[in-house]
């Protein structure tokens, strides 16, 4: 099968395999993309949590992007953890070169064991100079609280959430309702023009690690293919519930969700 996208990943690295750039790399892969790679940082981690973090340094992150877009040009780009004011200044830099108008960004804040991933000079270049940038943010709920600086306990402060955020600048804002208590989760979509909600059956498990990153790959490769937002969310979050729903229960903490749902072996390798 001939890859349908070419995706550019801009993340750090999970050792466990269950989220950041590895889970990025699996997404994108299995929903039929060619995955590229731009390293920000490597972590030491597993599904209970984070024991160590190691920065690339910012030049080298734009060697890297710039470098692998020069010859094989991304159809699309997703960008995950960014953990310093110099690496976000260097990501914005480096969207200026390549010229890339499909940028989704998961601003990726705390691990889900509770670790800190990126620092607070950090979060304020990322919410008044990144996400003018990009095509889509695709905040959890505590990541949407720290952006807008205050609480959100339902679904109409979501939806106010999303509008203080395009207030901000941003183009498209995805707000993930997965953090609320309540037996459906609802996922808010907001633009200058348009408010849509995604109502799903909150799946009762703990292992959800990397689902924040799946999903933001996911909308990313299926925007790459040409689909529009709306539909790519749609499709995006379907494939999320899908790698969840399989409950691998891999390890002691947050166990990683299952992203081979979308594949169908060749008899051969069976």
């Amino acid at each position: 099968m001939k890859p349908k996208t070419k995706i550019l990943i801009i993340a750090g690295s999970d050792s466990s395999g269950g989220a950041g750039i590895q889970a990025d790399i699996k997404t994108v892969t299995s929903l039929g993309g060619y995955a590229m790679t731009a390293v920000t940082a490597i972590t030491a981690q597993n599904t209970t949590g984070v024991s160590s973090i190691v920065a690339i340094p910012p030049k080298e992150i734009t060697k890297q992007i710039v470098f692998t877009a020069k010859d094989i040009k991304p159809d699309a780009i997703k960008i995950g953890m960014l953990h310093s004011k110099e690496v976000i200044r260097e990501i914005i830099s480096s969207l200026k070169k390549i010229n890339i108008t499909k940028v989704v960004l998961d601003p990726v804040m705390v691990a889900k064991g509770g670790a800190k991933l990126i620092n607070d000079q950090a979060i304020s270049i990322l919410r008044d100079e990144l996400i003018k940038r990009v095509f889509l943010i695709t905040p959890n709920v505590p990541e949407a609280e720290v952006l807008i600086g205050r609480k959100i306990n339902n679904m109409d402060e979501m939806i106010l959430a999303g509008y203080m955020l395009i207030h901000l600048g941003a183009q498209n804002v995805l707000i993930k309702g997965g953090h609320l208590k309540g037996s459906i989760v609802q996922d808010i979509l907001v633009s200058k023009n348009e408010l849509h909600i995604f109502k799903n059956k909150k799946l009762k498990t703990k292992n959800t690690h990397g689902t924040g990153c799946t999903l933001s790959s996911a909308i990313t490769t299926f925007l790459g293919c040409g689909k529009p937002l709306y539909k790519s969310c749609e499709l995006g979050i379907k494939y999320v519930n899908d790698a969840i729903r399989s409950n691998l229960n891999y390890g002691k903490g947050h166990g990683p969700v299952n992203h081979l749902t979308s594949v169908m072996l060749n008899k051969k390798f069976k």
